[in-house]
Formats: C-alpha cells, structure tokens, sequence
C-alpha cells in the first residue's frame, strides 16, 4: 500500500509538468550526504511518519464472490494508515528552490484526495477515497519539521508536510467449495447377516443420487404457534 501511494503522488507532481522541466522526482531522504551529491533540479517526497488511524478501525467480514456468484473467501475491513510526507524543493539557488516548491504547493493544496487514476494495485481494487492534506497546521502528536530535519542531520529549509489516509486491506480467509451433495443416510445392517440398503442421499435439488437411492425433498418449513410468513395470514 505504501509504494502505491508513492505511485499516485509521483504521477501527480508528474502531472503538474515538474519532469517535463527536467526536475527529479525522488523519495530519498534529504540527508546532508545525498544534498551534496544531487546534480539537477529535485523534488524529494521522503515518507517519515507511518501510523494507524484508530478513529476508522472496524470489525467483522465481508464476503467475496466469484463469476458465478459463489462465496470464494471472507475478508476483514481496511486498516486506515496516516502518511506523513516532506517535500522539500533542491537547486543551486534559494530563489529557484522556493519557485519550484511553489509549483509543487499549487499541485497539492487543490487535492483533497488523490485521484483514481493515479491509484494502483491494491488501492485501485478497494475503490476507496484516499484522502489528503497539505501545508496543514502542526498537531502536537507529531514530529516537528525541526525534529526531522536534525534527525537527518541536515539544515532547516522551507518544505511542505503532506498527509496521506490510505487503507491497508484486510486479510482475506479462504472457504471450502459449496455443498453440492447431501448427508448419506444408511441403515444398520440386517438381521442373519443380510446386507444393510446401500442407503439414501438427502441432498439439495439437482445433485445426484447415491447409488440411484437419492431423493429431494421440497418440504415447507413448519414456523412456530404465532408466527407468519411475510405478507401471509398468521398461523
């Protein structure tokens, strides 16, 4: 889940024309080390924070057809994960670093979610909205962009905090294949070693009999004193 929202972020700043003017998408972490041997104009995506979003968290299954609309598995809800991004604008001057990084901002601070065409993978099938945030107010549960960039060892420099909510999907269990033939039912066997019936198949309407002894039986189920069926006469 994670490398497809790195996908669908990079499609979008690719979309805004950042590679047509010959500007690097990258999502390494902008260290002092890696600065000092960049050699064109970059935009650095670096993921540092990955955390669940708890509010969202839900229980129970689904369950997932085949063509033929028989249950294949059951499956357990999405798991909602906030992306912390920090994008950060390099060239060899602090005017066309904050010129570029103006570009970026423009792309996506118009982008409430990313769009499905840029979703792959996992998110493409799930088909839920992948919201997110841009340049947003600090809260005081996450890290400072001070407390990152000493964390990487580098200089503080301007750099827009993106936020991503994307669902991780479930687990999914695989079920057995559906019944298709009833319970065989034999009788005990015969007195003076007579040989027992090769016995009786109860069995659902179109499966095939047990030794040509099977049966199919249409029987209307008996509703208890006081019950009715809906839209029939109380019983």
């Amino acid at each position: 889940m994670i490398h497809e929202v790195d996908e669908a972020l990079r499609v979008l700043l690719v979309e805004a024309g950042l590679q047509e003017s010959g500007v690097d998408l990258v999502f390494d972490a902008p260290t002092s080390d890696w600065s000092a041997r960049r050699n064109a104009p970059t935009v650095s995506i670096f993921l540092y924070g990955i955390r669940e979003d708890a509010t969202r968290r839900r229980t129970g299954t689904t369950e997932e057809y085949d063509g033929d609309g028989v249950v294949t598995g059951r499956r357990t809800p999405p798991r909602w994960f906030e992306l912390t991004y920090l994008l950060t604008a390099w060239t060899n001057r602090p005017q066309d670093e904050h010129r570029l990084l103006s570009e970026v901002l423009r792309r996506v601070i118009h982008t409430d979610a990313l769009p499905a065409r840029t979703l792959t993978g996992s998110l493409a099938t799930l088909g839920l909205t992948v919201e997110m945030e841009a340049a947003s107010a600090g809260s005081g549960d996450r890290p400072s962009t001070v407390d990152v960039w000493s964390a990487l060892g580098g200089e503080l420099k301007a750099a827009i905090d993106l936020r991503v909510w994307a669902p991780l999907a479930g687990e999914l269990t695989p079920v057995g294949p559906p019944v298709t033939e009833g319970l065989l039912v034999r009788t005990a066997p015969g007195r003076d070693g007579e040989a027992a019936e090769p016995g009786r198949r109860l069995r659902y309407d179109g499966a095939s009999d047990a030794e040509g002894q099977g049966f199919a039986a249409e029987r209307e189920r008996q509703l208890p004193p006081g019950r009715r069926r809906r839209g029939g006469p109380t019983r």
